[in-house]
């Protein structure tokens, strides 16, 4: 998998081409292969996705001053933006004569068309909706949407946040991508879990998070891009059965606040945590048609105790609190440290120079 951020200025449009809307919004229009078009407006918080090979091309709007942002994620992970097929990069190439024997016209038609892809493209806001300024196709609109209204639709409250899955079961068209919006309360953490068979991509939003994965034994070296990438945090991996305690600087060096992106194998099992004083936004995005996870909450509540006292050595009291519902994010402990990390940070440090104090000192 790859992303793109990329943000349009009002009126700007990333030209006509082929291969999660943050703030402001933005116009699609899109062609398929059997000559439908299909053309639609998504505000903050809304999804689009086009098959490989639809040509489409996006317009920012004027909702907000700056335009609009969006990620743009890809099924290759090799896949990059500045190779994009543009359909100014590629009539720049093309005889004039043959765009004359193609298009039926003069070809002095064609005098003044760019000479070299122009990417973006500046022009005026649209001041029409979608079906003033969309073209009638004989072939009529495409019969799935490229777009959802995800914003829309409510998220699914659990203890210590909240969740919503997009996926092809209610986003048809959909069908190499699913994702999750995820929110963890401070000091909350989206549980222990497995994302099976799938790669997946975690999208940091806003708040500070640490996170710990333990990789799949198969694998005996640690890839460059394996634990997810932090805001300064305190992060805990677990790494071939070794446990690696560290700070992770993400870009430069300054610190960056938001929008950090981190990469988890299939199969490697992993967890996030909010470490931070605000809530913690997250995407998890997977190359997939569908959202599916396992959570080990779940798999031990739902496998026999006895097999699971063989494994792990639990008592009948902890493996009657395990749960036969998924948890997916777990309600943040009522520790010192959680209820006032700003206040407490200073008693907690007296308190281990207080510990330190009594300890006796060696003799000389």
């Amino acid at each position: 998998m790859a992303g793109v951020n990329m943000r349009l200025k009002a009126g700007t449009m990333r030209e006509m081409h082929w291969h999660i809307t943050a703030e402001g919004s933005c116009r699609i229009v899109v062609v398929n292969t059997e000559g439908q078009n299909y053309i639609a407006d998504v505000y903050p918080g809304d999804l689009w996705y086009f098959p490989p090979g639809i040509p489409h091309v996006l317009q920012g709007l004027n909702d907000t001053a700056d335009g609009c942002e969006f990620l743009l994620v890809f099924d290759d992970g090799e896949f990059s933006e500045d190779s994009t097929f543009s359909v100014t990069d590629w009539t720049s190439h093309i005889p004039k004569e043959v765009l004359s024997r193609n298009f039926k016209v003069n070809a002095s038609a064609f005098d003044h068309i760019p000479d070299r892809e122009l990417y973006m493209i500046p022009t005026a806001v649209p001041t029409g909706t979608p079906e003033e300024e969309g073209v009638k196709s004989p072939q009529g609109v495409s019969t799935l949407p490229y777009t959802f209204a995800a914003s829309k639709i409510n998220a699914t409250e659990v203890p210590g946040g909240t969740v919503k899955v997009v996926d092809s079961r209610i986003f048809k068209v959909s069908k190499t991508i699913a994702l999750a919006e995820v929110t963890v309360e401070v000091g909350g953490m989206r549980e222990l879990h497995v994302s099976e068979s799938h790669f997946s991509q975690n999208r940091e939003l806003t708040g500070t998070l640490a996170s710990g994965i333990q990789p799949n034994p198969n694998v005996r070296e640690m890839p460059a891009s394996l634990c997810l990438q932090l805001r300064v945090t305190h992060a805990l991996s677990i790494i071939n059965r070794e446990i690696l305690v560290g700070y992770f600087f993400v870009g430069s060096s300054k610190i960056s606040t938001t929008s950090n992106p981190g990469y988890v194998p299939p199969s490697f099992g992993h967890y996030v945590e909010n470490i931070g004083n605000t809530t913690l936004k997250f995407l998890e995005i997977f190359n997939s048609d569908k959202y599916e996870d396992i959570s080990l909450n779940q798999w031990l509540a739902l496998t026999p105790p006895d097999m699971v006292k063989a494994h792990l050595q639990l008592s009948d009291d902890t493996i009657s609190k395990l749960q036969k519902v998924k948890p997916v994010v777990v309600g943040p402990e009522r520790a010192l440290e959680f209820i006032c990390p700003s206040v407490c940070q200073t008693f907690i440090t007296k308190v281990r120079i207080w510990i330190g104090a009594l300890t006796p000192r060696p003799k000389r």
